[in-house]
């Protein structure tokens, strides 16, 4: 034990925002890594709202983590800890008698509750926004070290974010099951993926997964540039296509097609996929039929490299805790996992590169990208 573990007794594991496999795995790291180190280990339900709303949970919103309550769950999707987009401290929405909603500033109260519980030092599982909360309560004076996450693939600061994984595989076994239907029927098959304003998982699965047109953020496409593609392929006898695209895509001139935005979270995405399915048909003539994967990306069991990333990120935030680190984040750096500031991880998001080497091997395979 290191001199600067000898001030920590308890500590709390938060896990914020979108769930993504793998979150279990880190729990189940962190929880034994600190036991083994003789600290007290909690998790704060639904995101803070444990601590700021304690009166909604039966156990009173923070849990005591044991290593009963951790057995058996690193092959598990979710969190059991339970998460939310909604419970920014910073940020936090709340209801006017008119319905309507107003953010306000509960950080303070926050703190507080820390004090209350005596917690020492907190561990923060969660993407860009929760990363950004997390360096925003260390500049307040909370012992905090961050975990990233997002099946979005999208922080800066380390090479791949678990959940990502197991994202692009369960979209790459769609598209293998798409792929046959679509060549029976002679259809277009439009298959719309999360990722934000990111391309990765749309990039990934679509090269991986044979398909034809990957449409991503990074990249303004054009659909005739698209139904181009698909006539050239029925022209030389492929009476099918798959077309990929993210649910941040954006056509030339055009703007990102946003399903709802309210007040104390993040804009929610979604439609694109939709409006790209009726024009592709009228362009192109041919049946074309849209699978919207969503939410399935997030859920299930993580691959075992998922669960790898997750444990050694559990494992290496209570290893930082122990060594003194503070307002950092934990990122995969291979082979090691090393330690950056939380202030770099959240000053930029991780967009495709267009000149890395699975957009070239892309083009060089014929995807078009709708340019």
């Amino acid at each position: 034990m290191s001199p600067n573990s000898a001030k920590i007794r308890k500590v709390a594991i938060c896990t914020g925002g979108g769930d993504a496999p793998g979150l279990n795995a880190v729990i189940r790291a962190a929880v034994l890594a600190g036991i083994g180190r003789g600290w007290e280990m909690y998790g704060i339900r639904d995101g803070y709202n444990g601590l700021m709303l304690p009166e909604q949970f039966v156990d009173g919103g923070l849990i005591s983590l044991t290593r009963d309550k951790v057995r058996g769950i690193t092959h598990l999707g979710g969190t059991i800890i339970g998460t939310t987009n909604r419970g920014n401290p910073f940020q936090y929405p709340v209801k006017n008698p008119d319905g309507s909603f107003t953010e306000i500033d509960r950080s303070d109260e926050l703190m507080r509750s820390f004090a209350m519980h005596e917690i020492d030092a907190l561990i923060s599982v969660g993407g860009d926004g929760s990363m950004t909360i997390a360096n925003s309560l260390a500049q307040k004076g909370l012992r905090v070290v961050g975990v990233p996450k997002t099946i979005d693939n999208d922080l800066d600061q380390t090479v791949v974010t678990f959940g990502f994984d197991t994202a692009v595989s369960f979209a790459v076994e769609c598209l293998d099951r798409l792929h046959t239907t679509a060549a029976s029927h002679r259809r277009v098959i439009v298959v719309e993926v999360m990722g934000r304003y990111a391309g990765w998982i749309a990039l990934e699965s679509g090269v991986a997964g044979s398909a034809d047109v990957v449409l991503i953020p990074e990249i303004p496409f054009d659909l005739k540039k698209v139904s181009q593609k698909i006539l050239e392929r029925q022209r030389a006898g492929s009476n099918f296509s798959i077309v990929v695209v993210a649910e941040g895509a954006i056509p030339k001139g055009g703007t990102l097609s946003v399903l709802e935005k309210e007040i104390g979270r993040a804009e929610r995405l979604g439609g694109v996929g939709e409006k790209i399915t009726e024009e592709l048909q009228e362009l192109t003539g041919k049946e074309t039929r849209l699978v919207v994967l969503g939410h399935l990306l997030r859920g299930g069991s993580p691959t075992s490299n998922d669960r790898l990333i997750a444990l050694r990120f559990g494992a290496a935030a209570i290893r930082a805790l122990d060594e003194g680190q503070n307002g950092i984040m934990v990122a995969l750096d291979p082979p090691t996992v090393k330690y950056v500031p939380l202030s770099d991880a959240t000053k930029r998001m991780k967009n495709v590169p267009l000149d890395c080497d699975t957009m070239l091997t892309a083009r060089d395979l014929g995807v078009c990208f709708g340019d």
